[in-house]
C-alpha cells in the first residue's frame, strides 16, 4: 500500500513528458509565435470595435400636400344620368333628360325581355324532348345534367334530371312543379333535405317510395340535430366537416359497409360511434 500523498508512477511519467514537450516547443519558438498571433488578433478586434459607428435611422421624408391636377375637360363634362336614378324626382332638370330617361327605360325593358327569352329557351319543348331521350337511363341519380331544371342533391351535388316517369318538372319542363326524384324535408325545407334516389339508398338506407308516403319525413341532418335517433348522423362531406369533432369524408364506403353486413354508410358510421362512446 502506497502513501496517499505520494505520486504514482503514471503521474510522475506524465509530468516528465509535459516538461519535455514545453522545452521542445521553446526551442522551436512555437510559444513565441502563438503569443504574437494572439496579440495581433486582439489588436485587430479592438480596431474594428472602435471604428464601428451606430446606424442612424433615416428621417421620414416630409412632403407638402398639393391639390391634385384635374383636367378642365373632365371638370366641364357632365354625367349622363336621369333624374329618376339620381333620386331627384321625375321633373325635367336639363335639356334632353326626358329622352335619356326613355332610353334607359327601353334598355331595362330589353334586358327583361332578353331574360325571359333565355328562360323560355331553357324550358322549350324541343329542348325538353331532346333531354327525355336519355333522362331515364339512370333512375338512381338521373342520366342528364341540367342547370335549370335539375335540383342539386345535398350529398352528390349533382343537378341531374330524375328518372321518374311521372315527374312533370323533369319530364315536361315545368319549373313550378317539384321534382319527384328528390326528397324534401318536412322540418327544414332546405337544401340539406334534398337527396336523390341513389344517395338516399346508398348513404342512408331509405327508399324513395317510403319517403313519398311519409309526409312527416325528416332529413338525416334534422334527425341528427334534434337527436331523434342516437348516433345517427348526416354523412355528407359538408356535415362531417362542420361537426364539433370533424370526421373525414368517407368517400365510396358503401362497399366496405355491405361487406361488413350494414345496410348503408350511415348504419356503419352509427355503429362506429356507438363503439367509440362505450
Amino acid at each position: 500500500m502506497g502513501k496517499l500523498g505520494a505520486k504514482s508512477d503514471y503521474e510522475s511519467l506524465r509530468d516528465a513528458r509535459i516538461s519535455e514537450n514545453k522545452a521542445r516547443m521553446e526551442q522551436l519558438g512555437l510559444l513565441r509565435c502563438a503569443g504574437e498571433l494572439s496579440d495581433i488578433a486582439s489588436a485587430s478586434s479592438h480596431r474594428a470595435a472602435g471604428s464601428a459607428t451606430p446606424r442612424r435611422t433615416p428621417r421620414p421624408r416630409v412632403t407638402s400636400m398639393t391639390p391634385l391636377r384635374r383636367s378642365g375637360r373632365l371638370l366641364a363634362a357632365t354625367r349622363r344620368c336621369s333624374a329618376r336614378l339620381n333620386g331627384e324626382g321625375t321633373g325635367v332638370t336639363a335639356a334632353g333628360s326626358e329622352e335619356e330617361e326613355e332610353e334607359e327605360e327601353e334598355e331595362e325593358d330589353a334586358w327583361e325581355d332578353d331574360k325571359e327569352r333565355k328562360w323560355a329557351m331553357a324550358v322549350a319543348k324541343e329542348r325538353v324532348q331532346a333531354l327525355q331521350e336519355r333522362r331515364c337511363d339512370s333512375r338512381g341519380r338521373g342520366g342528364v345534367y341540367d342547370p335549370v331544371l335539375g335540383i342539386c342533391c345535398h350529398f352528390c351535388r349533382q343537378k341531374k334530371l330524375c328518372g321518374e316517369e311521372d315527374c312533370k318538372r323533369c319530364g315536361e319542363g315545368d319549373l313550378k312543379q317539384p321534382c319527384l326524384g328528390k326528397t324534401e324535408c318536412s322540418s327544414c325545407h332546405s337544401s340539406n333535405g334534398i337527396l336523390c334516389r341513389a344517395c338516399l339508398k346508398v348513404r342512408y338506407g331509405e327508399e324513395m317510395e317510403e319517403v313519398r308516403k311519409n309526409k312527416n319525413w325528416m332529413c338525416p341532418h334534422c334527425v341528427e340535430e334534434k337527436g331523434i335517433k342516437k348516433f345517427w348522423i348526416c354523412n355528407s362531406s359538408f356535415c362531417l366537416k362542420k361537426r364539433k369533432i370533424p370526421i373525414p369524408p368517407t368517400g365510396i364506403a358503401i362497399y366496405n359497409a355491405r361487406e361488413q353486413g350494414y345496410e348503408s354508410v350511415a348504419h356503419l358510421l352509427m355503429d362506429r360511434l356507438k363503439r367509440q362512446a362505450f
